[in-house]
């Protein structure tokens, strides 16, 4: 794998996380601002938290798997 593709994994991974992040915090907003009157959101919000967390999971796996491949 070439240093370019390594980079551009590693910048998938940090994008990946930032979104992960901003998953979170939308929950958490949810759980500690607007619960229990928005418990409607509750299903999508935390769905769309776990998909986010998997998609940076997998990216991670990858950009791991790159790294110790060309090392």
């Amino acid at each position: 794998m070439t240093d370019e593709e390594l980079k551009k994994l590693e910048k998938e991974v940090k994008k990946t996380k930032r979104l992960a992040g901003e998953a979170a915090m939308e929950l958490h907003d949810l759980i500690e601002d607007r619960l229990p009157d928005a418990y409607g959101e509750l299903l999508a919000v935390a769905q769309n938290t776990y998909e986010a967390c998997k998609a940076w999971d997998e990216a991670n796996r990858k950009f791991l798997a790159a790294s110790a491949e060309t090392a």
